[in-house]
């Protein structure tokens, strides 16, 4: 990848309610991946790199940002999302499905941005990662996935996902403190 190419980090559902019947798991592997998403996340913004929020709507169809940031940290489980909060920087984009892509405005705000290369972290690996990563690819962006920072449901299937995420879409997987911002 060219250093002079503009690059922008995607945080996929970190803010969740985690109200959902494979909560457990996820939450268990979302523990492990939060400082590394952290990190990045920090890493990115004294960068100066773009930091994108798009998350799950949680089916809440006249819900924005702030609705959903409340609704997590609301919750049960808001130590999960007070660590990785948007700041006053950070864009909002709101999804209803797997892919961060699929009748959203990012690729939009990507290209108006200059962005071609887009750092994945989040959740869920084999789910919203996996896909987010396909659609990416599929638009010709340059995609890396910070592997430490993905949480999954299912450890057998994220490991087959990240691997078919690098050799069916040549995403790069990078540690988190690795990722070229």
């Amino acid at each position: 990848m060219s250093q002079d190419r503009r690059s922008a980090v995607i945080v996929i559902d970190m803010i969740n309610t985690y109200d959902h019947p494979d909560a457990e798991p996820l939450m268990a592997s979302v523990r492990q991946a939060l400082p590394r998403v952290r990190q990045l996340i920090d890493r990115a913004r004294s960068a100066g790199t773009d930091v994108i929020y798009v998350n799950d709507n949680f089916g809440r169809w006249r819900s924005h940002h702030d609705e959903l940031l409340a609704a997590a940290l609301e919750g049960p489980h808001a130590d999960l999302v007070e660590p990785v909060l948007p700041d006053a920087e950070s864009l909002f984009v709101v999804k209803a499905r797997h892919s961060i892509f699929y009748q959203t405005p990012l690729e939009y705000l990507l290209q108006q941005s200059g962005v071609e290369h887009v750092v994945l972290c989040g959740q869920v690996t084999e789910q919203c990662v996996l896909y987010s990563a396909l659609d990416a690819h599929i638009r010709h962006f340059d995609v890396s996935v910070a592997r430490d920072a993905v949480a999954c449901i299912h450890e057998d299937l994220a490991d087959a996902a990240l691997r078919m995420m690098e050799r069916n879409m040549g995403a790069r997987l990078v540690r988190a403190r690795d990722v070229e911002l």
